[in-house]
């Protein structure tokens, strides 16, 4: 893969909105409730009980409610997380990787991100509604650092100029929609996306 330095400093990611206490003490307690529950979820399904998670946590279930007094709080706050390791890639990236690399290298984390979590998207979905400012403010930052990417890639010649980066977004979130896709298959339907952004040949 080509590395290249871009010509002007990569910005850092703006913060998503995030509960996270600021008092050392509360803020472990926080980390390992949502480390927790985000390994819970993987392994068992987003139906995983609260008293299990703390459990993992090492903490009393009291304290888990302190932090998250719902399901849905708790569910927020893995899905915040996760939408932010979403957006730290798109930078890293950036930082690391010539511009069409950078692009392919984070659509392909996008697409295995998305194949993960279907099922704590569908239950917040359902919990706030899919026009909630909720997932309005993730959406806006998962758009920022894809544009970022496209730009980048467009200013050097290797994207086809008139690309629409919801366009591109749709594609991929697309791959994800089949019941039964599995990674393989999502990654191969993906690169025919990929080969898609390039400009025609002259």
């Amino acid at each position: 893969m080509t590395q290249t330095s871009p010509s002007a400093p990569t910005p850092a990611p703006p913060p998503l909105p995030c509960a996270r206490p600021s008092r050392a003490d509360a803020a472990r307690n926080y980390d390992r409730l949502v480390t927790a529950a985000r390994e819970a979820f993987a392994e068992r399904g987003t139906d995983t009980s609260l008293e299990e998670i703390a459990r993992r946590a090492g903490v009393g279930i009291g304290t888990l409610y302190r932090r998250f007094p719902t399901r849905t709080a708790l569910l927020e706050a893995v899905y915040v997380e996760e939408i932010q390791s979403v957006c730290d890639r798109a930078y890293d990236f950036a930082r690391e990787l010539g511009p069409f690399e950078a692009l392919a290298a984070w659509l392909r984390s996008f697409v295995q991100y998305g194949l993960s979590k279907k099922s704590l998207a569908s239950e917040l979905t359902v919990a706030l509604g899919k026009d909630s400012e909720f997932f309005a403010s993730c959406k806006m930052h998962v758009q920022e650092a894809g544009q970022l990417l496209l730009d980048r890639a467009k200013a050097a010649g290797e994207v086809r100029a008139e690309l629409d980066l919801m366009d591109i977004l749709r594609l991929t979130g697309g791959i994800n929609m089949g019941r039964d896709i599995e990674r393989e298959q999502a990654l191969r339907l993906l690169d025919i996306v990929l080969c898609g952004l390039r400009p025609a040949a002259s």
